[in-house]
């Protein structure tokens, strides 16, 4: 077998041959300041540098390149040491992040550690709309109307007795679970079930409010599954940012509650009407029904994103405080990556 000696250029050959295959990672980053997130970071965590654990010492890690990590690891739905492998593997991964051969990789107790200190601090939601407050300041959010929609966000199933599960939805934790500390670091006690067109589903929600023209999110709720869609309505609506504006929802949000509250709002509702026994749709509201589904259906595209480009919505973490950063920052990914679908289309233009 011939043994060839690897060349000075080999690896920029092998990186020009990625950027030719479309290397998404690489429009993100020529599109997106991911600099704009370090003060907030800074100011979260102090200016000390994040610190990992490795047999050879501890070195330090820079906070935007740790939340570039995650970010990358949300894009492709990745677990912690999955993530860890393929930073070192890929060459990709390596050029989105800044990173060579010779430079030290942060191991996966590192990434978990990181995300679980953004976790606490409900971080990922202040950084969420903080790049939601630039965008509408420069005029990339149109404001001419809203949709909303949710998608059930999966988790490890819990494998609980019967009586288990009673008590979980009490409010309270089984003694067993107690007495048990690495048993209860298992255990999910704030997902929930929810059974949906025939299929059992074991999670939470992420409901999200997004702009109809730009298709961006503007704001998110993260519950247990078994909320209904139009509980979290409420905590999304803003007369401040939607008053004036027509919007859009399927009619699993109509009720005379949510009505009124669009009303006070100064909201215009374009929600789906519904039929009920004896009491069908007529001709005429099914032509209003399919007219408001021309914008409606664009949240759609937001959830076939993050379940195609995005490898999925399941997430790895347990407790709602976990997932609510999780999806979080499956919200603030797909933003990035929309923002940069529409940067490419503007210069295109």
């Amino acid at each position: 077998m011939r043994h060839t000696t690897r060349g000075l250029f080999d690896e920029q050959f092998r990186l020009d041959k990625i950027s030719k295959q479309n290397d998404p990672l690489e429009k993100l980053q020529a599109h997106i300041d991911f600099e704009f997130f370090r003060k907030p970071l800074e100011d979260y965590f102090g200016k000390d540098k994040v610190k990992g654990e490795n047999k050879g010492g501890r070195p330090s890690y820079d906070y935007v390149l740790m939340f570039k990590i995650v970010i990358l690891q949300r894009y492709y739905n990745l677990s912690d040491d999955s993530t860890e492998y393929a930073i070192l593997d890929r060459l990709s991964f390596m050029r989105f992040l800044g990173l060579t051969l010779s430079h030290s990789v942060p191991d996966a107790k590192t990434i978990w550690n990181f995300k679980n200190e953004l976790a606490k601090g409900d971080m990922v939601n202040k950084l969420f709309k903080k790049l939601d407050n630039r965008l509408d300041k420069e005029g990339v959010i149109i404001h001419e109307g809203k949709m909303a929609d949710a998608t059930i966000v999966e988790t490890p199933r819990q494998r609980n007795s019967r009586e288990e599960n009673e008590l979980i939805k009490a409010g309270e934790v089984p003694q067993n679970w107690k007495e048990n500390p690495s048993k209860l670091r298992q255990k999910d006690v704030d997902a929930a079930w929810l059974k949906k067109n025939g299929e059992t589903f074991y999670g939470y929600k992420d409901h999200i409010k997004a702009d109809t023209k730009t298709k961006l999110i503007t704001d998110y709720e993260v519950t247990s599954a078994s909320v209904h869609d139009s509980e979290a309505l409420e905590n999304l609506l803003n007369k401040k940012e939607d008053q004036g504006q027509p919007f859009y929802a399927d009619s699993a949000y109509r009720s005379e509650a949510i009505e009124k509250s669009l009303k006070k709002k100064n909201i215009e509702s374009q929600i789906h009407e519904k039929g009920y026994r004896n009491n069908p749709l007529t001709k005429r509201q099914q032509q209003r029904n399919r007219k408001k589904s021309k914008i409606r259906a664009r949240v759609e595209h937001i959830f076939a994103f993050m379940e195609n480009s995005m490898q999925g919505v399941y997430l790895h973490c347990r407790s709602l405080v976990r997932a609510k950063a999780a999806v979080g920052l499956m919200n603030l990914t797909y933003n990035l990556f929309r923002l940069t679908q529409l940067k490419v289309c503007l210069s295109r233009a």
